[in-house]
C-alpha cells in the first residue's frame, strides 16, 4: 500500500444544515449528499486513514469561529492532524489577528482562501494582499481554489489567470491551486512551469478523471508540483488512493503525487 498525505479533509460536514449551494453540489454533482454531509471523530477519521495508507491530514478550521471539535484532532494525534485555516480577505485586519493567533498557538500549515465563497472576489483583488504579505512573513502556504466551482455559483473569479500577476509580483508567497483547475487546466499548467512558487491540490477531483495534459505534467516538468488531496468525505480516502495507483505514472511519481510534494511544503518548512 502507498503512503499518502491528503491535503483538504473535512471533519464536521454533519454538524450544520448546508448552505444551498452545497446541497446542490452534494445532490447535483456527486450524487450522493447522505455520505457527504458527515462529520467524524479524530478516531474513526484516523481508522478510514490507517486502511487507506493515509499518513497524515490537513483538516480546515474557519478563521473567524475555531471549532473546539476541529481543534481536537491534532490535540488527540499530533503526528496524524494539521490544520488550514479558511480566511475571509474582506474582514480586513481582523481576519489577520485571528489567523495569526492559531498559527502561533496551533500546528497551521496552510491558510485557505475560496474565491466563489467570498463575494466573488478574484485573488488578485487588493482585499487579499495583507493576507498575502503575513503569510509570506510567516512562511505559511495559501491555497486558492481555482476552476469552475462545482456549486452553482459563478466561477469567473477562479480562473487560474488571475493567478498571473499574483506569483510574479509575490514570488516568495508559496500558492497552491486546490479542487484542480478544471476547465483551465493547460493554463495552470503553463502558470506552474512559469512560476516555481505555484502548485495544484487535486481534492475533490477523482484521479480516474484526471485530463490526459495533466497526467503528462505530473510525468514530466510538473513531478513535484501537484499534490494528493481527496476533500474527504466529499471523494472517499481509500477510492483516491486506488484511482492514483492506478494512473500512468513513471516510477517514483506516484510517491511524489500522493505524499513527498505534500511533505516538503508543509512539513519542512520553518515558522515564523
Amino acid at each position: 500500500m502507498p503512503r499518502a498525505i491528503d491535503c483538504w479533509v473535512n471533519t464536521n460536514m454533519g454538524d450544520a444544515v448546508p448552505p444551498e449551494f452545497l446541497q446542490r453540489v452534494a445532490e447535483d454533482y456527486f450524487k450522493r449528499a447522505d455520505a457527504i454531509f458527515k462529520s467524524f471523530t479524530p478516531d474513526e477519521l484516523v481508522a478510514q486513514m490507517d486502511a487507506a495508507g493515509v499518513e497524515k491530514a490537513i483538516v480546515t478550521i474557519a478563521g473567524d469561529q475555531p471549532s473546539q471539535k476541529v481543534l481536537a484532532f491534532p490535540k488527540q494525534f499530533p503526528d496524524r492532524f494539521v490544520l488550514s485555516v479558511a480566511v475571509d480577505p474582506r474582514r480586513g485586519m481582523k481576519a489577520l489577528r485571528e489567523l495569526e493567533g492559531l498559527v502561533r498557538n496551533e500546528p497551521v500549515v496552510l491558510a485557505r482562501v475560496t474565491p466563489f465563497m467570498v463575494g466573488g472576489l478574484p485573488p488578485s483583488d487588493f482585499r487579499y494582499f495583507p493576507l498575502y504579505t503575513k503569510c509570506i512573513d510567516w512562511k505559511l502556504p495559501v491555497s486558492i481554489n481555482t476552476g469552475l466551482p462545482g456549486p452553482p455559483m459563478p466561477g469567473a473569479c477562479q480562473d487560474p489567470m488571475h493567478l498571473d500577476e499574483l506569483c510574479h509580483f509575490l514570488p516568495e508567497l508559496v500558492i497552491v491551486m486546490a479542487h484542480g483547475a478544471d476547465p483551465w487546466w493547460n493554463v495552470a499548467i503553463r502558470l506552474m512551469i512559469k512560476y516555481a512558487n505555484l502548485h495544484l491540490m487535486t481534492s475533490a477531483y477523482a484521479p480516474k478523471y484526471f485530463p490526459p495534459e495533466l497526467v503528462h505534467f505530473m510525468n514530466t516538468r510538473g513531478q513535484r508540483k501537484i499534490l494528493f488531496a481527496s476533500d474527504h468525505p466529499v471523494l472517499d480516502f481509500a477510492r483516491c488512493v486506488r484511482e492514483a495507483q492506478a494512473l500512468p505514472l513513471r516510477e517514483g511519481v506516484l510517491d511524489l503525487f500522493l505524499y513527498d510534494n505534500a511533505h516538503r511544503l508543509f512539513f519542512e518548512r520553518g515558522t515564523a
